[in-house]
C-alpha cells in the first residue's frame, strides 16, 4: 500500500498507510499498546487504537481525525477555550489510567516517578493534540508514557498551552506575567481537581524542563542523533532561559 510520510515530529520516521499510522517500535511498544487499549476499554476515545504490529516490525495505530498543531501555533492552539478542553480532556485520559494493569514485564521508555497517582503521557503539547475545526480532539504520541503524578504531566502541558514562557521565547507570544497567572489558574479549574493547584503545576513545570534538559545533554553526550539535533538547535538553552524565568516569578505566577 502507498505510504506517505507524515511531518512534524523530529523522533522517530512516521508514515501513513491508508487509515493506520506506521512508526518504528521500541521495547516499550507491547506496554504502550497495553495501555492504549486499555484506554478504549475505559471509554477514552480520543488516543490512537493499537493495531498490532506489520510485516516490517512497525507499530500500527489507528489515524486519528484531524491535524496536531505545529509551531508557529495557530491562534487556535493558544485560545482560553482550548486551553480549557485541552486540560479537561487530560483529566479524562489520566482518570482512563487509574485502574491500568501494568502487564508482566512492563517496560517505559522514560524513567517512571513517584508517586504512582496515573499514567502520565510525558509530553502533552500542541504537536501532540489532534484539533479538528479549531478546537483539541484527541492525544498522539504515547511512546514516552509512564507511571508518575498527575502535576507531571499538568506541568508540562501548562508550560506549552498557558505558555509558562520567558518573552524571549522565539516560540511563542508573550503577554505577561498577570496573563500568564490567569491562564494558569483557568487551566488548573479545567482539570478540576482539588489537589491542584497552581503552584503544584508550576513546580512541576519547572521541575520537568530540568529533567528535559538533563535528558536531551545525557542522550546527545551517548550520541542519540535526534537528541544530538535538539541540542545543536538551541533548545537547551530556551529550556534553561524559560526555567530561570518561571523561578524568579515563582511567586507572581502562583498567586491565588
Amino acid at each position: 500500500m502507498h505510504e506517505e510520510a507524515l511531518t512534524g515530529g523530529n523522533m522517530t520516521q512516521v508514515v501513513r498507510v491508508g487509515d493506520t499510522v506506521r512508526r518504528s517500535a521500541g521495547r516499550w511498544t507491547p506496554t504502550v499498546h497495553a495501555l492504549l487499549g486499555h484506554l478504549r476499554e475505559r471509554g477514552f476515545q480520543r488516543a490512537p487504537e493499537p493495531l498490532g504490529m506489520d510485516e516490517s516490525g512497525r507499530e500500527v495505530l489507528s489515524l486519528l481525525a484531524g491535524a496536531a498543531a505545529r509551531y508557529p501555533l495557530p491562534d487556535y492552539a493558544l485560545s482560553d477555550a482550548t486551553l480549557r478542553e485541552v486540560f479537561a480532556m487530560v483529566r479524562e485520559y489520566h482518570e482512563a489510567t487509574v485502574d491500568f494493569p501494568l502487564p508482566a514485564g512492563a517496560s517505559w521508555q522514560w524513567p517512571a516517578r513517584e508517586p504512582f497517582e496515573v499514567i502520565c503521557h510525558n509530553d502533552i503539547a500542541p504537536y501532540n493534540t489532534m484539533f479538528v475545526a479549531g478546537r483539541p480532539s484527541g492525544l498522539i504520541d504515547f511512546d514516552t508514557a509512564s507511571p508518575g503524578p498527575r502535576r507531571w504531566d499538568l506541568g508540562y502541558a501548562a508550560y506549552r498551552f498557558v505558555p509558562l514562557t520567558d518573552p524571549a521565547n522565539p516560540d511563542v507570544p508573550y503577554h505577561g506575567v498577570a496573563e500568564q497567572r490567569r491562564r494558569l489558574a483557568l487551566a488548573v479549574t479545567a482539570y478540576g481537581s482539588t489537589d491542584i493547584q497552581p503552584a503544584k503545576v508550576l513546580r512541576a513545570a519547572i521541575d520537568k524542563l530540568c529533567a528535559l534538559v538533563a535528558f536531551i545533554k545525557a542522550e546527545a553526550a551517548a550520541g542519540d542523533p535526534a537528541q544530538l539535533a535538539v541540542l545543536e538547535r538551541g533548545d537547551t538553552d530556551i529550556y534553561q532561559r524559560d526555567i530561570r524565568y518561571l523561578v524568579e516569578h515563582t511567586d507572581q505566577l502562583a498567586a491565588g
